[in-house]
């Protein structure tokens, strides 16, 4: 019997693969994955599309009660739904290697991600270097050990591609002090958040190759689905753009962009930037 780990692409029920829709009608119990990212529809839809129940997995039952999700898939099959594709968090990784531990057989279904979605900038795919992510800051904890890889990528004259903070049933510590169980409305970073700590992160850098308030960047929203928006400027130029809903993500371009991708780029330059000008 098998554990499948399938991808379910970026937008809707319809962009899971056939080969995953066959897994999953096949499989006893099926799970959702449902903090890494998200949907842009309900899960009811998803079991209607399937003709199967589903049972969201929190972060909780796959980093540390996993054997909730692996229970039984010695015997049946058992799907384990991912918004995107599956080797694209580790988290997911290690449910792999926790199910060949217990001797479970495991088989990746791929599907779209915005790791290779980030193409729709216009920007070549080798021409990026490390991926970041960016976390929510606080008044107390604002980590800025993104920037080393921002800082060393643009070094090397590579791209980088920025996954934004998602905060999905993060506990309301003040309930729970008082013995409630209550969880926060979910929080998705947008690309003026993100452009905002990067320009807040600046001052205290020191690099060579700091980055500089006048790089070229792309805000990109919604990958893969209708309504997707994709701008590019400055980053003062972007922090004040409007993106609409989740899910975002960030380019970094590097010093030297190829001139073909400047000219698939070029669709996407807001309008009266000043990087367009200030180019040469």
């Amino acid at each position: 019997m098998v554990l499948y780990i399938i991808g379910l692409g970026l937008f809707d029920h319809k962009d899971i693969t056939l080969r995953g829709l066959e897994a999953v009608k096949k499989s006893e119990r099926v799970w959702l994955e449902n903090y890494t990212s998200i949907l842009h529809c309900p899960t009811a839809e998803l079991e209607e599309a399937y003709g199967k129940k589903i049972e969201l997995a929190t972060r909780t039952d796959v980093e540390s009660e996993s054997d909730k999700i692996l229970r039984g898939a010695d015997v049946e099959d058992v799907s384990f739904l991912v918004v995107g594709d599956p080797v694209c968090a580790t988290t997911h990784t290690d449910l792999m290697i926790r199910a060949r531990e217990k001797g479970i057989k495991t088989r990746v279904i791929h599907n779209a991600s915005v790791m290779g979605a980030a193409g729709s900038s216009g920007l070549h795919l080798y021409n990026f270097g490390a991926t970041v992510s960016i976390p929510f800051f606080t008044e107390g904890w604002k980590p800025t050990s993104f920037m080393d890889k921002l800082e060393y990528n643009r070094g090397g004259d590579m791209h980088t591609l920025c996954l934004l903070d998602i905060k999905v049933r993060e506990p309301d510590f003040e309930a729970m002090m008082k013995g409630k169980e209550v969880y926060l409305p979910p929080r998705y970073m947008t690309v003026n958040q993100a452009v905002e700590q990067i320009i807040e992160s600046l001052p205290a850098r020191e690099s060579e190759f700091k980055i500089l308030e006048k790089t070229l960047c792309i805000g990109m929203a919604r990958l893969g689905h209708d309504d997707q928006c994709i701008k590019a400027g400055t980053l003062e130029e972007l922090r004040e753009e409007e993106f609409g809903g989740p899910l975002h993500c960030f380019i970094v371009c590097a010093e030297e962009v190829h001139e073909l991708e400047l000219e698939a780029v070029e669709e996407f330059i807001v309008e009266g930037s000043s990087w367009k000008t200030e180019k040469k």
